[in-house]
């Protein structure tokens, strides 16, 4: 098998992307704390500041409805990086760090791009809820 080679400027790209598509979404103040709310299809989600530094803010993006059972609902954290004009995922269901490339198979079943998918993923979301308009509804 091939070895995987990240594409560096793919994920600048989609980091930048994230970056300026997230900062229509979040809340007003960008203060620890601040959060707020959209139902976007019949799905809400919520984004609260988890820190805001000088340079970064930390958010924490995560679906609160529908509920289901089975399955916990998907979150993640996001750190966006003011002077870079970037934003990445830090974390997302118990995965804390990701590595740029893994090697295949590994004891945690984690995909080779891994770090490259969740931020995909991430960018596909945002591309999501602002093409089917956000409504923003009150954070309880």
């Amino acid at each position: 098998m091939k070895r995987y080679v990240p594409d560096f400027p793919e994920m600048m790209r989609i980091c930048e992307t994230n970056f300026a598509q997230l900062r229509r979404l979040l809340p007003k103040e960008d203060r620890a704390g601040e959060s707020v709310a959209y139902q976007v299809n019949g799905a809400s989600y919520q984004i609260t500041v988890q820190e805001s530094t000088r340079y970064t803010t930390l958010v924490e993006v995560r679906q609160t409805a529908p509920a289901v059972s089975y399955w916990s609902l998907p979150s993640m954290s996001v750190r966006l990086y003011h002077d870079a004009m970037v934003a990445e995922v830090c974390s997302t269901q118990q995965i804390y760090r990701f590595k740029a490339r893994y090697d295949y198979p590994n004891k945690k079943l984690h995909q080779r791009d891994e770090k490259h998918q969740i931020n995909q993923f991430l960018a596909d979301w945002l591309r999501y809820c602002l093409s089917h308009d956000a409504m923003v509804v009150p954070v309880c």
